[in-house]
């Protein structure tokens, strides 16, 4: 069974070193003493969300503190092939639904995107608290799949603005029912002519309970984006991005 793993300072993981004894305290101290009542000599592992990690057996617990004496410590290797989700808002929670299951899954950052048929609406003070709610969410789901790193979330787009961002991956690929090839052959047709053997980035879009308008799509196409599908089944805004990413995470080798 793997150790179960809590979030602490950068500057204080980073520096820790075997042979030290490293203090877990604030909320994740609180949550490894008391919510999960650890006791002395359990191990556990302790990452600054970035990919470093210390691991060790607990010396002693305290009134919201757990003490860990350093075994292990060490970076972690990122993935050859970064993966983004760009999940459009969505209702009845199924926008976060996505985003929690692709943070399981390993994606490395989403993206919130105001589609045009989003009936959720991230605007003015709702942005940030929105984008909050979507940091705690990949935090928790990164913490309960033992992930030492937390996936980034950006700021809420819009096509406009996600559009100049699609210059920051090395493609786009929008799951949209209604494209030419699926998604499990372009990446093996991109496998099989040796694009896939340097680092690259692949970020996949998905729309909003409404669909994507030809509008969007024009917008994205004009950037180089590409389309396609997962199956001859439609999926929700819950489940699509998830199920592309355990496609991917075969095809480019990262499983």
């Amino acid at each position: 069974m793997t150790r179960p793993l809590f979030f602490g300072p950068g500057d204080a993981v980073r520096t820790a070193v075997p042979g030290a004894v490293f203090v877990l305290d604030g909320d994740e101290g609180r949550h490894a003493a008391t919510v999960r009542r650890l006791t002395v000599g359990e191990h556990i592992d302790v990452s600054d969300g970035a990919g470093y990690r210390i691991g060790g057996a607990i010396a002693a617990v305290g009134s919201g503190t757990v003490e860990l004496h350093v075994e292990t410590a060490g970076q972690d290797p990122a993935p050859l092939h970064r993966l983004v989700l760009v999940q459009a808002l969505a209702k009845g929670g199924r926008d976060e639904q996505g985003v929690e299951a692709a943070t399981e899954l390993g994606v490395d950052a989403v993206v919130p995107w105001h589609a045009e048929r989003s009936i959720v609406r991230w605007r003015g003070d709702k942005a940030e608290k929105g984008r909050q709610k979507w940091v705690s969410l990949v935090g928790a789901a990164a913490k309960q799949s033992r992930r030492s790193f937390v996936p980034d979330v950006h700021d809420v787009m819009d096509t406009s603005r996600l559009a100049v961002w699609a210059s920051s991956v090395d493609r786009l690929i929008v799951l949209h029912e209604d494209a030419d090839a699926s998604l499990a052959d372009q990446v093996s047709a991109l496998r099989a002519s040796g694009a896939l053997e340097a680092p690259s980035s692949t970020a996949v879009v998905v729309g909003p309970e409404g669909g994507i308008s030809d509008a969007e799509l024009g917008k994205l196409r004009a950037v180089g984006a590409g389309t396609a599908r997962l199956g001859p089944h439609v999926l929700r805004s819950s489940s699509a991005g998830p199920a592309a990413l355990v496609l991917l995470n075969h095809l480019l080798g990262r499983w």
